[in-house]
């Protein structure tokens, strides 16, 4: 068994030796760019992305402020709706009341506002005099 460890552990460095040397001449075959192709493609990159940078800030502004004026606008629809539509319901009412009536939920019933007084006082009474 110790004899099998001995070549092993060779084999583990000679390998290691050959894997550096083989890396080694592996580099020596890859293109390097020059230092002026460096130079301009770093530039190219660069430029493109303060071009994407700006187009992107562009967009977010612009959408932002349809957005915001968007949601204005539609506040602004709802709430005038919702103004007339209050506005109408309360002129319904006071004419109602002008003439007489009273309308609950869509009801109507015309010269009653008396007997409708009147179960309020004994339901008044009742509630001041427990027996």
């Amino acid at each position: 068994m110790a004899k099998k460890e001995a070549k092993t552990k060779k084999e583990n460095s000679k390998n290691k030796k050959s894997f550096f040397k083989d890396f080694k001449a592996e580099l020596k075959k890859v293109s390097w760019l020059t230092p002026k192709q460096l130079l301009n493609n770093t530039v190219a990159v660069i430029t493109i992305v303060f071009i994407t940078a700006a187009i992107v800030f562009v967009l977010d502004i612009a959408f932002e402020t349809l957005n915001k004026h968007g949601v204005d606008k539609i506040k602004e629809v709802v709430g005038t709706n919702n103004s007339t539509s209050e506005n109408v319901e309360t002129d319904e009412t006071t004419e109602n009341t002008d003439k007489g009536e009273k309308t609950t939920e869509g009801e109507t019933t015309e010269g009653n506002t008396e007997t409708s007084n009147e179960e309020d006082s004994t339901d008044n009474n009742t509630e001041n005099n427990p027996e």
